[in-house]
């Protein structure tokens, strides 16, 4: 998928049991640099585990993992260096401000002058959208400004690769578009990686994702891919008005290799046409539409799927998220 100076993380059928049981089978993740990848599942898919083993915080059964190139059991030291997490339920001393946690933290990090730590410290806040409520308690933060203090205590560093573990989970819609906005956000600065099991954040904010079922890895493509489905290019067109004229010249054009119509409401029909050549579709398919006058049309694109539907496809209906 990737050659490997283009990839942060690639881990080689990395696997890890616990007391006999596999928490996680043959892993093969591919993330590229300055993605944003998204691992979703249900709970106790793998992904928590995943994350703890990319961190060094367990060891792996079998298998490897490399982040930037170096082996995540033999260099996790320099690894961290280089990497910044945010665990799902981070905790805070109630009683500081947003600055002064964030300077406790760059002290981890930096030794330099007083004045760049502070700066570095101000650009943060910014980033995460917080110098508004810098100077106040944290113990009066909402659920969506603590999580973005909690990326805003990860990306202290300015590091190479942001880990965030159900970064949005227990937020409310509010709290949601916020984390994911930063996370937009940090795009430029950084590769993301993000565990989750809420769909629509996939879906809003992800170029790659991988999708876990039961410790194993069963899908991982771009989103576009994922979201196209497995059935080709398919372009939708709805419409008004007597279409027996233009339903038989748009079958039989040669870049068309299937075509199914079924009737909307208020007199609407929906055209479902599977393309062999989507650039030749894009110019010819809505201008033959066109030169009918008795038709009014009122959607054409191509066909995307809702992640829900992929991510039921794959994982099966026996398995619950959100």
């Amino acid at each position: 998928m990737n050659d490997n100076s283009t990839l942060v993380i690639n881990t080689q059928k990395l696997t890890k049991t616990f007391k006999g049981v596999n928490a996680l089978q043959s892993l093969n993740l591919r993330v590229p640099k300055n993605s944003i990848f998204g691992c979703l599942g249900p709970n106790g898919a793998g992904k928590t585990t995943t994350i703890k083993l990319l961190l060094g915080l367990a060891r792996p059964t079998g298998g490897s993992a490399t982040i930037f190139g170096l082996d995540v059991v033999n260099d996790s030291t320099e690894i961290r260096k280089r990497v910044g997490y945010l665990a799902q339920d981070p905790r805070f001393y109630e009683g500081m401000t947003a600055r002064e946690t964030l300077r406790f933290t760059a002290r981890f990090f930096y030794n330099g002058p007083k004045a760049a730590i502070e700066d570095r410290i101000n650009n943060t806040l910014e980033l995460v959208g917080l110098s508004d409520k810098a100077d106040r308690s944290i113990k009066g933060f909402s659920g969506g400004e603590r999580q973005r203090l909690g990326i805003a205590q990860a990306q202290i560093n300015f590091p190479d690769l942001l880990i965030l573990d159900e970064p949005a989970a227990a937020l409310d819609p509010m709290g949601r578009h916020d984390v994911l906005e930063v996370m937009e956000r940090l795009r430029k600065h950084t590769t993301i990686f993000y565990s989750t099991h809420i769909l629509d954040d996939v879906q809003k904010v992800s170029d790659t994702v991988a999708i876990l079922k039961h410790g194993q890895l069963v899908a991982q493509a771009p989103i576009e891919d994922l979201l196209a489905g497995n059935e080709g290019v398919v372009y939708h067109i709805a419409l008004k008005g007597d279409d027996n004229g233009t339903h038989p010249r748009i079958s039989s054009l040669p870049l068309v290799s299937a075509m199914t119509a079924r009737p909307g409401v208020h007199g609407s029909n929906h055209w479902q046409i599977s393309v062999t050549d989507e650039a030749a579709a894009e110019a010819q398919l809505l201008r033959v539409v066109m030169e009918d006058s008795q038709l009014t049309i009122t959607e054409f694109g191509r066909k995307r799927h809702n992640l829900e539907e992929v991510f039921m496809s794959i994982v099966g209906e026996e398995q619950h998220v959100g």
